[in-house]
């Protein structure tokens, strides 16, 4: 099959058309991937080197590696142990071609995406788009409140937080030094439980030498959970382990309780609770992105894009869709797959090789998913697993946490740095450096900033 981009050779070799993303002339079709996450790069991987030309667009000119941007937040890590360049990563990489630009329209009955640097031809497009923080409409708490889900939110975690404890130090008024301390996790899942821990841990272990002006007990942690246990994918042991594991650190779990609203300043619950906190993480649910010119009615729960079991958009055939943004569902999977790091990269790899078959006119098989366990810890030394039929917590669930996330981070750099970093904690419970390097600004984070338009007028 030959690319719809080697019509218009003299367009893709010198860029003559003004509107059009310049790309290597190519004879192979063009597979063009949005999105740069675990989903995407497994594809890439696959595909790297095969008979067809990969397109990766993404917004950012890295992949992060969001199981650990908690430890980002709380200074464990410095951001660029958990970041790495795609092109840094696609060196050598013969067919592969990466281009900074975000893609807001597809255009299916022609094949085209609209990117906000030009436009782009594609023989097959995968989405891989992943996810966004889910509100779920309460526009208070999105104003005021900070999500997880980039390197981006994990340094504003860590600028508020830093900024309110040095305030905290400094105010003499006990209100409001009690909610500049006071730090409010909605959402009892793993990256919720994952935050606790570590919050807790720098409460007491860092606090006491950084902030002698007052006691490490003013820092409060609540963990706010809407049903009747945390890590409710994983197993009751796991989720009895991390309770009792958090509440030894000493935080505060509220159970079947949900977040109605948040002023920055004071956290309402449904049940009419409140808790004074100037510190809002929310956790507690996404749902997906992706650009505009998918029809609606192949939207599911959740904003996710159905798929049937060869991961391709209903209603089309070239449009595929995996990772968090994929819903694939049957009697199964009647929610869809879950939205984890080890789905998107099976994903990942099931589709590179069923679309070099499409290709060669091969046969392909449905996807099955191999759920190979979880993991969750709960600050140092302590964690929770559910490996098949083995479950189990403490040290050793510890111990196969870290190697797990250890070997799964891209480079050998930022394996050296987390690993140098892990080892230090261990013996110090010391953290990175907990510099202010930026001005945080609350109440202006989840706003995007509106460009101004721009007219062209031309002279007749």
């Amino acid at each position: 099959m030959k690319s719809n981009s080697s019509h218009n050779n003299t367009m893709d070799s010198t860029c003559m058309v003004a509107d059009e993303i310049c790309l290597p002339d190519t004879k192979f079709p063009r597979v063009v991937i949005i999105g740069g996450g675990f989903a995407g790069l497994a594809l890439v991987e696959k595909l790297k080197n095969k008979e067809v030309q990969v397109v990766l667009f993404d917004k950012n000119n890295f992949h992060q590696f969001q199981p650990l941007l908690y430890q980002v937040a709380t200074s464990a890590l410095e951001p660029d142990s958990i970041v790495f360049p795609f092109r840094k990563q696609f060196n050598g990489y013969k067919n592969v071609v990466f281009r900074l630009a975000e893609v807001e329209e597809i255009k299916p009955s022609s094949n085209i995406l609209i990117t906000s640097k030009g436009r782009v031809y594609y023989d097959y497009l995968v989405l891989a788009t992943g996810t966004t923080t889910n509100f779920f409409g309460m526009d208070n708490v999105e104003s005021h409140s900070l999500g997880m889900k980039d390197i981006r939110d994990s340094l504003n975690i860590r600028h508020m937080m830093l900024q309110n404890l040095e305030q905290a130090a400094i105010t003499c008024d006990d209100d409001e030094r009690d909610a500049l301390t006071n730090f409010v996790i909605v959402g009892g899942g793993p990256a919720g439980v994952e935050m606790a821990g570590a919050l807790a841990e720098f409460r007491k272990y860092i606090l006491p030498k950084d902030y002698p002006e007052y006691p490490s007990s003013i820092m409060n942690i609540y963990l706010v959970e809407a049903n009747d246990k945390l890590l409710s994918t994983m197993s009751d042991n796991a989720s009895t382990k991390t309770l009792k594991y958090l509440k030894d650190l000493d935080v505060k779990v509220l159970f079947n309780e949900s977040v109605s609203d948040y002023d920055g300043s004071i956290v309402t619950t449904k049940s009419g609770k409140t808790i004074l906190a100037k510190n809002l993480i929310w956790t507690a649910g996404v749902k997906g992105q992706f650009p505009k010119g998918i029809d609606e009615k192949h939207v599911v729960r959740g904003n996710r894009l159905k798929t049937n079991s060869y991961l391709k958009v209903e209603g089309y055939e070239n449009i595929f869709a995996i990772g968090d943004i994929a819903a694939l569902i049957s009697n199964d999977t009647p929610k869809g797959h879950p939205q984890v790091a080890q789905a998107a990269i099976q994903q990942g790899k099931y589709l590179g090789n069923s679309i070099l078959n499409i290709i060669n006119n091969k046969p392909i098989k449905p996807f099955g998913y191999k759920d190979k366990g979880s993991l969750a810890t709960v600050g140092k030394r302590k964690a929770v697993a559910d490996l098949g039929k083995f479950k189990f917590a403490g040290y050793f669930a510890w111990l196969v946490w870290s190697i797990v996330h250890l070997m799964s981070i891209s480079g050998f750099r930022n394996r050296l740095m987390v690993g140098f970093n892990w080892t230090v904690s261990y013996f110090t419970y010391e953290k990175s450096n907990r510099i202010i390097i930026r001005n945080f600004q609350p109440n202006n984070q989840n706003k995007k900033t509106e460009e101004p338009s721009i007219k062209i007028l031309t002279e007749k």
